[in-house]
């Protein structure tokens, strides 16, 4: 049984090692990291994702593809806090002499994949869970996607290559804030009805809270077994810079870090939070 009151200490923790870590770089993508903490922070600390830092590339670990690369901040703190590499590397977020900059990179213990050019990860996901049941192998493929990465064609094909195969190894959970970088999606494109979209592609659809650890257990408890002959989507519904006012659902804030009164004020109302 997950611990609820140990999961949402341990989102809070999170999000404010990422927002320090940003804005001492002042550059980083902070309301997309916190629109998916608390998935992550499922997937991570909840006990679904199986995972070793001691021995991170043993090859009965489930994968975690992060396809929505720019939100790089809460997977490196978290990889670090589960102790992948130093907590002192976040310190060098984004700057000449650390391990890693804005975007994803796989050269970090614990990261599968390079991403942040977006459609790339979902297509790998994809691949690797095809790879696991054709060698009959049980890891389970696990993988974050935006919403606004859902106008990439490449996700489509991939969804239906997905279901072709009948993937029902692999999970993968979108992010939806309901933003780009510089609009509201149903004002762009309008990416619903979502759920009818997906189901329409052959992939067994449930919507969720994403911020509710209750819901998160719920979706993702039954999985592991294999209780359906296709892939499984997690449509989740987030608030793109949860925790901070200012920065919840404003477009403009995509891609930067608060900085002085801004930064101030940002950490008072993270330490608030219940």
């Amino acid at each position: 049984m997950y611990d609820l009151n140990l999961l949402k200490k341990k989102s809070k923790q999170i999000r404010q090692r990422v927002l320090d870590m940003c804005v001492k770089a002042g550059t980083g993508h902070v309301n997309s990291s916190f629109s998916c903490t608390e998935i992550l922070v499922a997937l991570y600390y909840g006990g679904f994702l199986r995972h070793d830092p001691k021995n991170p590339d043993s090859p009965d670990r489930d994968r975690f593809i992060l396809s929505k690369g720019q939100a790089s901040p809460i997977l490196y703190t978290i990889l670090s806090d589960l102790g992948y590499f130093s907590a002192k590397e976040l310190d060098l977020f984004a700057q000449a002499e650390g391990m890693f900059g804005v975007h994803l990179q796989h050269d970090v213990p614990g990261v599968e994949i390079t991403s942040g050019s977006l459609g790339i990860g979902f297509g790998v996901a994809v691949g690797l869970a095809l790879g696991e049941k054709m060698n009959r192998n049980l890891p389970m493929i696990y993988t974050v996607m935006g919403d606004g990465e859902c106008y990439e064609g490449s996700i489509w094909e991939s969804a239906m290559f997905a279901a072709h195969h009948k993937l029902n190894n692999l999970v993968a959970i979108i992010d939806r804030n309901h933003l780009c970088a510089t609009d509201f999606t149903e004002n762009i494109v309008a990416l619903e009805p979502m759920a009818e979209k997906w189901a329409a592609f052959g992939w067994n659809v449930r919507r969720i809270d994403g911020h509710s650890f209750e819901a998160l257990h719920h979706a993702l408890e039954d999985l592991r077994s294999r209780p359906f002959p296709r892939p499984t989507v997690i449509i989740a519904d987030t608030v793109k810079g949860k925790g901070i006012s200012f920065m919840s659902n404003a477009p403009l804030w995509h891609g930067m870090a608060p900085n002085g009164d801004m930064a101030v004020k940002a950490k008072k109302e993270l330490a608030s939070e219940d």
